[in-house]
């Protein structure tokens, strides 16, 4: 029986099978490698992913896709919203890579790959931010416009609260465009895929205060940082220097680290 995607679970099923392939080529799964695959829908991706890693854990929510999947050999289902998986834990499940075996230096960390959907998509990337310690790499369709957000530089329109939390993180990489027609059914907007490759040894800085401090800068974006930073910086009795008489886009995710360390 076919499937009909449900609008509740924001479902458009990868159909083209030239992009599948540029996807593949993109993650570059090798066997053995410890992944899995975040809303595998009927498996477009799934099936190419499993032949060339042998073993693939797959997170769906769709009890029916669910209850699909779970008939394929080569596939571990976790069948949970994304945003309660721990995915500390899936490393160490069973069929992935025994890590307790291997010394600290050498313990494999996670692949994570995934056509997201695109309503709960910004929640997602901050739910994996939790465990990026454990993640060697991401590969996710998002929408084009999300990606535009992330990967944006300093100073221009794009330049985002979701640049600066994810940058300081990650290098991001806008690898392949999609177009609608990809899908079935076809969404309105335009897909892409971003690689993201945490950095091996990011600035130490208190998360929570970053985001809160970004949130604000953020929160009047057409005003100089003075109307919203600078009340705010005020109430945490900064004393440093720092320019408030630019807009928020206009400061780099450096800055705005430095600043949250400072504090």
């Amino acid at each position: 029986m076919k499937h009909i995607a449900r609008k509740r679970f924001g479902q458009h099923f990868l159909a083209d099978g030239g992009i599948i392939d540029a996807i593949v080529r993109a993650i570059h799964p090798l066997p053995g490698q410890a992944m899995v695959e975040i809303g595998p829908g009927l498996a477009a991706l799934t099936q190419p992913l499993v032949e060339r890693l042998g073993h693939l854990t797959v997170i769906e929510l769709d009890r029916d896709l669910a209850a699909r999947l779970r008939s394929h050999p080569q596939l571990r289902v976790i069948e949970s919203d994304v945003l309660r998986v721990d995915f500390r834990s899936v490393i160490t499940a069973p069929h992935s890579l025994d890590n307790t075996q291997l010394p600290g230096s050498a313990r494999r960390k996670l692949r994570v790959v995934g056509n997201l959907p695109y309503n709960i998509s910004t929640p997602i990337l901050f739910h994996l931010l939790d465990f990026v310690d454990a993640i060697e790499d991401q590969h996710f369709m998002l929408q084009k416009e999300v990606i535009d957000r992330m990967v944006a530089m300093p100073d221009t329109s794009n330049f985002s609260r979701l640049s600066v939390m994810l940058q300081w993180r990650y290098a991001m990489e806008d690898v392949l465009f999609v177009p609608p027609a990809s899908f079935d059914p076809p969404p309105r907007v335009d897909s892409a895929v971003v690689r993201m490759v945490p950095h091996a040894h990011p600035p130490s800085v208190d998360v929570p205060l970053l985001s809160e401090l970004v949130q604000v800068a953020f929160s009047q974006r057409r005003k100089l940082l003075r109307h919203s930073l600078g009340a705010w910086l005020e109430s945490k009795h900064y004393a440093g220097n720092f320019d408030v008489q630019r807009r928020a886009q206009e400061v780099s995710v450096e800055d705005y680290v430095a600043l949250a360390q400072a504090l």
